[in-house]
């Protein structure tokens, strides 16, 4: 799968853009600020129809303006997909394929598989388990339906059950046959949600630990561990076990909401332990192993976009990497970065097309480079 096309319209730092791209590396390079990411977080729109970095739909609008056009070009299996999004301000959004309205947003999640990596996934390391915990279900809502519309109904679930246990202690009273009526949902969609996790974990596990030990040349031993308290016992104990805590807290204590993954090295936690270099290369080889994963299920390869990932990497890690994105299993790749000489020599001697193109103040300022292999 790949994108041909770009065109922007007052989105971000963009008045007016359009670009074609090569089907094998794209280099977006200029300064910081320049506006290399927001092209990046452009195509994460049209195959997520929404922004990576920002959730406020509005807030993405060109300042001052009053709505912005996002228009790509896509070929997949040798079919062309063409795809809008558009917001006003203040507006519901617009997002259209072929020219043809979306019923519901979701449908189209999973059509044009996109993998993306910058600065921000730190955060897996760092934050709480429920950026963990949105990182895998991205992932498996891509590829099962089934399993995304049971996480919306166990969320929708969790979310009245807490608003009814907060107002039972606002109230004094308590209704059993209402806690019940929730619980039956959490069990039945909870239970299906952890076999479905721990089913993508025991794939998606080796598929990391191969990524990690081709980024980092090292002989390390990383592993991911899935921990949940399903593992504890069977859920409908679990959450009767859990009710006298949960009337005290006013929220459900216990159940596949509260699942984390566990980073590993050597059997340290890598947050502690590991190197900038090593923690870096972690969390490129998580997105790598997203990469395989959904490429195996889909048979096509996601268009992969890297930001800014040089930072923190060594020659050596940065040299294992390129040599795996120039490699035949990945297609087209977006990398943005401040150096083009760099890039430029990363990039000559490898038997891969690739197109550089220099960006300021969101404008390309000269013809792209290109090299047809």
């Amino acid at each position: 799968m790949r994108i041909n096309h770009l065109s922007l319209v007052n989105f971000r730092n963009y008045h007016h853009i359009s670009i074609d791209f090569s089907g094998g590396i794209n280099c977006l390079l200029g300064h910081n600020g320049a506006g290399k990411t927001n092209l990046l977080d452009a195509i994460h729109y049209l195959s997520f129809c929404k922004s990576y970095f920002n959730s406020f739909d509005n807030q993405n609008i060109l300042h001052e303006e009053e709505m912005f056009v996002i228009q790509g070009l896509f070929e997949k299996d040798g079919n062309k997909e063409e795809i809008y999004c558009a917001q006003k301000r203040n507006e519901r959004k617009q997002f259209k394929r072929n020219k043809k309205n979306y019923d519901k947003l979701s449908e189209h999640i999973g059509l044009l598989p996109v993998v993306m990596i910058t600065p921000m996934d730190a955060a897996l390391l760092y934050d709480g388990s429920d950026i963990r915990r949105k990182f895998v279900d991205t992932i498996i809502s891509q590829v099962d339906v089934n399993y995304m519309n049971a996480l919306i109904e166990y969320n929708r679930a969790l979310q009245h059950r807490n608003a009814t246990l907060k107002q039972f202690q606002e109230s004094k009273t308590w209704d059993d046959t209402l806690i019940s009526m929730y619980d039956t949902i959490l069990i039945s969609r909870g239970k299906a949600i952890f076999k479905k996790r721990q089913e993508f974990t025991k794939e998606f596990s080796p598929l990391f630990l191969k990524a990690y030990m081709e980024i980092s040349g090292e002989s390390e031993h990383a592993h991911v561990e899935y921990s949940s308290n399903l593992f504890e016992g069977d859920f409908e104990g679990l959450l009767a076990q859990a009710q006298p805590k949960d009337k005290v807290l006013t929220y459900t204590s216990t159940g596949i909401h509260k699942d984390d993954w566990i980073f590993c090295m050597e059997g340290k936690s890598l947050k502690k332990f590991a190197s900038q270099g090593q923690q870096k290369s972690f969390i490129i080889a998580l997105k790598v192993a997203q990469f395989r994963y959904l490429k195996k299920l889909y048979k096509s390869a996601p268009i992969l976009l890297l930001d800014d990932i040089f930072d923190k990497l060594d020659d050596t890690r940065v040299n294992c990497l390129i040599d795996m994105v120039c490699g035949d299993e990945f297609e087209q790749v977006f990398i943005t970065d401040t150096n083009l000489l760099r890039m430029k020599k990363l990039l000559e001697n490898r038997e891969k097309d690739y197109r550089l193109f220099p960006i300021a103040s969101g404008m390309i300022q000269e013809k792209e480079i290109a090299m047809e292999r």
